[in-house]
C-alpha cells in the first residue's frame, strides 16, 4: 500500500458485501487519503466490477472512477493529489 492510497480486496464477497465494506473504508479514510483502490477481479464474473462503476460514479466522497491496466482494478479518487 502506498501512503494515501487504501486498498480493499473484495475478492469472494457477495456484491452486498462488498458495497458494505466499500461503503466502510470510505468512512473510515484519513485526509491523507486520495484514493481507494478496489480489487474485483474479472475472471469470476463481472457484478463487482458493475456495481462499483454503477454506484460509486455518483457517490458523494468520489471526485471520478479510474480505470487502470488490470480490468480486476478500479479506483476511486477521493481527491486530487
Amino acid at each position: 500500500m502506498t501512503q494515501g492510497i487504501l486498498e480493499l480486496d473484495l475478492h469472494g464477497m457477495t456484491v452486498w458485501q462488498a458495497q458494505t465494506a466499500i461503503d466502510a473504508k470510505l468512512r473510515s479514510a484519513k485526509a491523507g487519503t486520495y484514493r481507494l483502490r478496489l480489487i474485483h477481479g474479472y475472471h469470476g464474473g463481472t457484478q463487482l466490477q458493475t456495481m462499483i462503476r454503477k454506484v460509486y460514479r455518483r457517490h458523494p466522497r468520489v471526485l471520478r472512477l479510474e480505470l487502470g491496466l488490470n480490468p480486476g482494478e478500479t479506483e476511486l479518487v477521493l481527491r486530487e493529489y
